[in-house]
């Protein structure tokens, strides 16, 4: 299993988020959380990484337990973990090796937690593979997913990570500012998706997460990747990228490109109201909003244009460690905005078999109102012919 460490984080911010999980497993009347590689795991411990066959995971015992928050590992896999501060965490590390059953070992250290638990939440990304093992082996506890428990705390993030989103924004606007180096007539989707993903890498990011290069019609469909269309002019191309920082926080923007002038006519006057759309949505968070109103600000600005039927999905999905994560900007959610929740906010207009576009900014709820961490220009960027 590779495994990413987080760089240069303070251990007292990993300890108050202990702390914090703890507590709220104790008010969901939890006895303990089991937490096995992934996001959750690199924002509790500040290492992340992948399962396979070998159960890896950290047991959390609710506030109020006597025991101590294990780390429970592989014994080949002990050294990926060297640089999470076990030690000043007050995290005890487990191993096991081929041959012992670790099912058995998460056991003992529960009970050793709670006696024998009752309610046990185990993280939403954990393979079915070590859910169903943990099952088995404690039949009489009740297993509910970690997720509600905590995506509450990654909702709302800190100084530290805001500064990261930051960094991350400002790395993809770079990207996008040079899309006209690349996005050209000729070229298929796939060659110049390849040069943005460099630039991705090269700009501060660890690795292109997403590169998406929607051309003509192809950008009529939201989640189109890549393909051997030739970019052609006139067309409307659809550019949606991003990547982690070494922090490991994501970046996410759009940006709508026309290569020469516009091969339909109606390009400038539908972009407009998408344009209108996404301003108005932005302008409408703050704290006390609902996730839902920053939904129907986009939506209503469409609707009344006479697209509503052409955009087909949320307005907004939040971000950080994972690209898409709490809280989603969606009809239907009456989660009240806070301080320090980020989110994206991407109103799409699709026109099956003609063209698309879309605008996305990543934007942080502030005290009084929003910060939006992308900056480039918003208007359809004109590449030449």
């Amino acid at each position: 299993m590779s495994t990413t460490t987080t760089p240069a984080l303070d251990p007292s911010v990993l300890r108050a988020r202990l702390e914090r999980a703890g507590t709220a497993a104790a008010k969901a009347d939890l006895d303990a959380l089991l937490v096995s590689p992934g996001s959750d795991l690199r924002y509790l411990l500040g290492v992340g990484g992948e399962s396979f066959e070998r159960l890896s995971c950290l047991v959390l015992p609710a506030a109020g337990s006597t025991a101590a928050p294990a780390l429970l590992l592989p014994k080949l896999e002990e050294p990926g973990y060297a640089g999470v501060p076990t030690g000043e965490l007050g995290v005890e590390v487990v191993t096991w090796v081929d041959g012992e059953d670790p099912y058995q070992l998460v056991a003992e250290l529960l009970r050793g937690a709670a006696g024998r638990p009752a309610r046990l939440a185990v993280a939403d990304v954990m393979p079915a593979l070590h859910a169903l093992r943990l099952r088995d082996t404690l039949p009489d506890t009740h297993q509910v997913l970690a997720g509600p428990v905590l995506r509450d705390l990654r909702m709302r993030k800190d100084t530290a990570e805001i500064e990261a989103l930051r960094r991350a924004g400002a790395a993809i606007d770079r990207v996008h500012a040079r899309v006209g180096e690349w996005l050209r007539p000729g070229r298929t989707e796939a060659e110049v998706g390849a040069d943005i993903a460099a630039a991705i890498v090269a700009e501060g990011h660890t690795s292109a997460e997403f590169v998406i290069v929607g051309s003509g019609p192809n950008g009529a469909s939201p989640h189109h990747d890549l393909s051997d269309r030739v970019v052609q002019a006139g067309d409307v191309v659809v550019v949606d990228i991003g990547g982690p920082v070494p922090e490991g926080y994501n970046s996410d923007c759009t940006r709508t490109y026309v290569v020469g002038e516009p091969g339909h006519p109606d390009v400038a006057e539908t972009y407009a109201v998408l344009q209108r759309a996404q301003a108005a949505a932005v302008a409408a968070v703050r704290p006390g909003a609902t996730a839902e109103s920053i939904d129907v600000a986009a939506r209503s600005v469409i609707a009344e244009a006479g697209f509503g039927e052409f955009f087909v999905h949320r307005t907004g999905h939040g971000i950080g460690l994972d690209v898409h994560e709490e809280p989603y900007i969606v009809g239907g959610n009456d989660l009240v905005l806070e301080a320090g929740m980020a989110f994206s906010v991407e109103p799409g207009i699709y026109l099956p078999g003609r063209w698309g576009a879309r605008i996305e900014d990543i934007v942080v709820v502030t005290e009084d109102g929003a910060e939006t961490v992308n900056n480039r220009p918003r208007e359809l960027v004109s590449v030449p012919a």
